[in-house]
Parts: structure tokens; C-alpha cells; sequence
């Protein structure tokens, strides 16, 4: 019985999870704990996909040891290997194709913009538009239109956002729930998901923003830059303005964050002691 709980488990985590979370929209007022949620019930769907086999191991070898059944145990390996060697595959290829895009995009800015003596890259283009590239050799991109149109607290506001991004890498974490969508089969994949935490992650990056400049200042900064169109390797500022306008009105919610936080642990305790009672 454990090992088909925990393929239900696995499944759940992985299928139903991110659907009700992207659902649950004021978990988006604690945004911090809201990830730590999403990336607790993807580790943990993970977690318990790769334990499956190892779980049915002491029902199938019964009171013999393992060493009367070394096929059975090289095969409960291969399993667990194969979904660990899908994930790594996965890893390998979403991290080089966004890497390459990023040095080449890093590449072109370098080559078309100015950069100030605050290391950051001014491209001379009448749109507000401001958003950061991450990863090695990182950049801070505005546009004219935006040293134009925004007073100094509110330029302050966009540029501890995109700064807030870079200094917690948050481009890594959207990475990681990239790989963990591409290695799952297709019908099991959750566009919302994906889109749920890149809010979240700008929404995060909001409350540095606030913290800096004050929430009027902030969110007037998102208004003016809304109409942005920042490349989609790029972590912009006016991503889904709208729904962040909201959030720093509201508040953060305390409460919230503790209910996210105890998911996030019963998320990833729940396989590991299932995977540890099957072999008591």
C-alpha cells in the first residue's frame, strides 16, 4: 500500500498541487512563503516519484535479505536513477539554452547602451521600460523614457527591484521550476504554475522596492512602466502590474504565512516517512 500512496502522492504533488496553489491567490500577500510552498510540493512530488520503487522493495523481497535478490534492487536503482537522469537532462538543457540567450542578449545591450557609474546599462529608447539580466556579469537595464519620466523616489523604487532580483537570484528559482515542468510528460505540465511563481517572484521583489522608496512611490514607478515590453529572458519590473498594485495595497498577511510554511513541511516530510515506514 505505501508505495502506491506514494505514487498518488507524487502525482498529487505534481499534477493537483500546483492547479490548487495557482488557484489559492491570497497566498500571493505572503509571497515569500507562498515559494517556499510551491518549491516544497515540487521537491516533494519529486521525492516521491523516485521513492516509489525503493518503498515496494521490502514487500516483494518479504523476511529474505536484499542480497537473495540483487536483480530486484539493481532494477529499484534503475528507476529511481532514470527519474533523477530525466530531471538532470532537463536541468542540462533549459540551463544552456537560457544561459546562451542571456550572454547574447548581455552582449547586444553592452553593445547598443551606455552604462552609468552605478553599473547600469541605459538604452536610448522613449518607452519606460527597466528590468535586470541575471546570472554571471548581471545588468540593470533602463531606457531613456524611464530616467525621463520618474522622479528620483520612484526610480529609486525600480531599480531595488531589479536590484532585489539579482542580489537573491531569483532567476534561479524560476529555473528550477522550469526544469521541473519540461522533465514531466506533457499532460502532467501546469502553465499556471509556472505563471504563479514568476508573480510571486516579482511581487518579492516589490517589497524591496517598498522598503526603499515607500508603497506610493512604488507603485506609481510600476503604472509609468507598465507598457514596458522587457525580453522574456529578463526579469522586468512591470510584469502583471496590475494583480502587484493589489498586493502592495493589501499588505503583507502573517497568518498566510504560516499556513504556507506548514504545507511546505508537510509537503516534503509527507514521502520521506512514507519511504521510512515501508522499510520498518
Amino acid at each position: 500500500m505505501l508505495p502506491l500512496a506514494l505514487a498518488g502522492l507524487a502525482v498529487a504533488l505534481v499534477w493537483v498541487a500546483p492547479r490548487v496553489l495557482a488557484r489559492r491567490t491570497s497566498l500571493r500577500r505572503s509571497p515569500r512563503a507562498a515559494l517556499a510552498a510551491w518549491q516544497a510540493a515540487s521537491l516533494g512530488g519529486v521525492l516521491a516519484a523516485v521513492s516509489v520503487t525503493p518503498a515496494a522493495l521490502p514487500a516483494v523481497l518479504g523476511r529474505e535479505g536484499v542480497a537473495d535478490h540483487p536483480g530486484l534492487v539493481a532494477l529499484a536503482l534503475l528507476v529511481s536513477a532514470a527519474v533523477i537522469a530525466r530531471l538532470l537532462v532537463s536541468g542540462h538543457l533549459v540551463g544552456t539554452r537560457i544561459r546562451s540567450a542571456r550572454a547574447e542578449h548581455r552582449a547586444l545591450v553592452d553593445v547598443l547602451g551606455a552604462r552609468d557609474d552605478h553599473g547600469v546599462v541605459v538604452l536610448e529608447h522613449p518607452t519606460p521600460t527597466a528590468y535586470c539580466i541575471p546570472g554571471r556579469g548581471s545588468r540593470v537595464v533602463l531606457t531613456r523614457g524611464v530616467l525621463d519620466a520618474l522622479p528620483d523616489d520612484q526610480l529609486a523604487a525600480v531599480l531595488a527591484h531589479e536590484r532585489a532580483h539579482l542580489r537573491a537570484r531569483h532567476d534561479l528559482l524560476l529555473e528550477f521550476f522550469t526544469v521541473l515542468d519540461r522533465s514531466v510528460p506533457p499532460m502532467l505540465r501546469s502553465p499556471a504554475a509556472l505563471a504563479e511563481v514568476r508573480l510571486l517572484v516579482e511581487a518579492l521583489a516589490d517589497r524591496a522596492a517598498v522598503r526603499r522608496s515607500g508603497a506610493v512611490a512604488t507603485a506609481r514607478a510600476m503604472v509609468a512602466i507598465a507598457e514596458g515590453r522587457a525580453p522574456e529572458l529578463g526579469m522586468s519590473a512591470g510584469t502583471s502590474a496590475p494583480v502587484r498594485l493589489r498586493l502592495i495595497a493589501a499588505g503583507p498577511h502573517s497568518a498566510l504565512s504560516v499556513v504556507a510554511y506548514a504545507l511546505a513541511v508537510l509537503a516534503v516530510a509527507t514521502p520521506v516517512g512514507l519511504l521510512g515506514l515501508a522499510w520498518l
